[in-house]
């Protein structure tokens, strides 16, 4: 028998377990066939809980498409609020090891019982090599972040591209209501300048204080339509 705790964040849902050295799947198939909402548990992914020899814990978080993510800014929150209730490790703050280093958690607390859960994200990495992105300079705009020019059928879109431990492109459009994120988020997602795929946020500003967003997320075959709903947005938008 296999426990698990089913969570979301912000609507990203996640199947969250301790990993189990008895289990001799292979990962990615086993998260693709628990993930799957139809024959498993559905989720947009799987995030397993280990021991860590440099932080307070570890975790491993799979796509439902059964990729290995390095980092989810929804999933760590989820995964320390697993930790905290089933009183695995109480500590405050949290050291979670990722694959994209260490994030440091803060649990937002009253009378013992979690309000909120902050992450500490990091800077954005800007550094192509590290985003990592390979682009003909012909094709790409020479400032502070890395601008690229995507041409889709009769149109053209310039991303922003930098990564939060996963790589991401923001285009900045007119109008969201003229974007179809279900065609055009997988396009990008999968173009060639990125041989590890990317998130997607197409962006609105609305005033100097709200933006409107649509995500398409990878590896995870959905999109969201939200004001904020992916925790990296509001970072990668800085």
């Amino acid at each position: 028998m296999i426990e698990f705790s089913k969570m979301q964040g912000l609507g990203n849902d996640f199947i969250c377990m301790k990993y189990d050295e008895n289990l001799r799947y292979n990962m990615k198939i086993f998260s693709k066939f628990l993930c799957d909402r139809h024959y498993g548990i559905g989720a947009d992914g799987l995030i397993l809980l280990l021991k860590s020899r440099v932080a307070d814990i570890k975790m491993r978080i799979f796509n439902n498409d059964g990729t290995e993510a390095m980092m989810c800014g929804n999933g760590i929150r989820c995964i320390a609020k697993y930790v905290y209730d089933k009183n695995i490790i109480r500590k405050n703050p949290l050291y979670v090891e990722t694959l994209s280093g260490i994030k440091i958690i803060e649990y937002i607390l009253e009378n013992g019982k979690i309000m909120g859960i902050k992450v500490d994200m990091g800077s954005p990495i800007l550094d192509e090599r590290k985003i990592p992105i390979y682009v003909p300079y012909n094709n790409k705009k020479e400032e502070k972040m890395v601008k690229v020019l995507f041409k889709i059928k009769d149109k053209e879109y310039i991303g922003s591209c930098l990564s939060m431990g996963n790589p991401h492109t923001v285009i900045e459009v007119d109008d969201l209501k003229d974007i179809d994120v279900q065609k055009i988020g997988p396009i990008i997602e999968n173009y060639k300048y990125f041989p590890n795929k990317t998130n997607v946020e197409f962006i609105q500003i609305m005033n100097e204080d709200t933006v409107k967003v649509k995500v398409w997320e990878r590896g995870v075959r959905k999109n969201f339509s939200l004001w904020h709903r992916c925790l990296c947005c509001s970072i990668c938008m800085f």
